[in-house]
């Protein structure tokens, strides 16, 4: 069991920003998932833990263990990259067993701790194979499977599934999901897909541009964003956004949305400008919408068991997600409850 700790932590390259005073405490055994666009950090932060990088100010600890100048070697970690980073002269047996012939085990020790990996991932047929000859699925557990091998306090996974087709993405999905309830060690992951961040994580913190938008489990993410961004970034299609001007306020606590009179209990309204958010899955077609409105469906996509429509209204652009079994007619419904309140500056107002 471990837990990690930042403080203060700041990273550039150059004149370029890219981590500024990054605050974070993990929780021991806990599953870990940094999210956020391309650029905004992430993978910096994993190198930083690992020791591929330094850290321009500010301390990292492994359990209560100043780790900033320790090498890579002694920090305890195993990461997880990518590009799986096999050697392509060396079986799967060899690959697993690499580092720990650099630490000089003894034979047997390396023979149980592969052995051992392997059979947690379901490799042992694929032992004396080249990675040429695996699939990309079997590549990554290989993969991960030297990462067992070195019995790490903390691992790290960098976009580890990326190269991976959608199939096999949710594949390795439940099998990474199953290897942390197996092993009970900390994981650290990272990446941009949202699915992934959802689907994994015990916490998921939400960064951007280097700063931590919100940190919380899945449900407190999606059901409690705490700006536009974070609502955004999180759920497919993204959260409907409209600005609310002024002159779009009828009363304190009514505005004019969507062709209705939404009233919004909680919240004082001033003449001042806001965003509204509706999530596309929050709309609906039955008869008993608190409130409706007549859209103009510029298009529907059709995914099998759902539809995305996508709805012209006034000068917004909105999509509303339904059931296959369901039609879009003449009017399509929301409910107040469904509706996220943000001031000018996309903070989240709560009731």
């Amino acid at each position: 069991m471990a837990n990690i700790k930042f403080s203060n932590v700041h990273k550039s390259f150059g004149s370029n920003k890219i981590i500024t005073n990054f605050n974070l405490e993990g929780k021991e055994d806990e599953f870990l998932v940094l999210v956020g666009p391309s650029g905004c950090g992430k993978s910096t932060l994993l190198r930083m833990m690992a020791g591929l990088e330094k850290i321009d100010e500010g301390k990292i600890y492994i359990n209560d263990q100043l780790i900033n100048d320790l090498h890579p070697s002694k920090r305890q970690t195993a990461m997880v990259f990518q590009s799986y980073a096999l050697y392509p002269h060396m079986n799967v047996y060899e690959n697993m067993s690499f580092g720990l012939k650099i630490e000089k085990k003894s034979k047997e020790e390396i023979e149980t701790k592969v052995m051992q990996a392997a059979k947690i991932l379901k490799i042992e047929e694929l032992l004396e194979r080249k990675p040429k000859q695996l699939s990309g699925g079997q590549r990554q557990r290989v993969a991960i499977g030297r990462a067992i091998t070195r019995n790490p306090k903390i691992f790290l996974f960098d976009e580890p599934l990326s190269n991976l087709d959608a199939a096999l993405r949710a594949e390795m999905r439940v099998e990474i999901s199953k290897l942390h309830k197996q092993i009970k060690t900390n994981m650290i992951y990272v990446t941009h897909d949202q699915v992934e961040a959802m689907t994994l994580a015990d916490r998921i913190v939400i960064l951007n541009h280097g700063n931590i938008e919100q940190v919380g489990n899945p449900d407190e993410i999606y059901n409690d964003p705490a700006n536009v961004f974070v609502a955004q970034f999180i759920g497919s299609p993204k959260m409907n956004i409209l600005k609310i001007t002024s002159d779009k306020i009828v009363s304190n606590n009514e505005v004019n949305f969507l062709d209705n009179k939404v009233k919004i209990e909680g919240i004082s309204f001033s003449k001042k400008n806001y965003y509204f958010g509706i999530r596309p899955e929050h709309f609906d077609v039955s008869d008993n919408s608190e409130y409706k409105f007549n859209p103009k469906v510029e298009l529907i996509e059709n995914l099998g068991n759902e539809k995305i429509a996508y709805i012209k209204i006034d000068n917004d652009d909105i999509s509303a997600k339904i059931s296959s079994q369901k039609t879009i007619e003449n009017q399509i419904g929301f409910s107040s409850k469904n509706i996220f309140v943000f001031d000018e500056n996309g903070i989240r107002l709560r009731s």
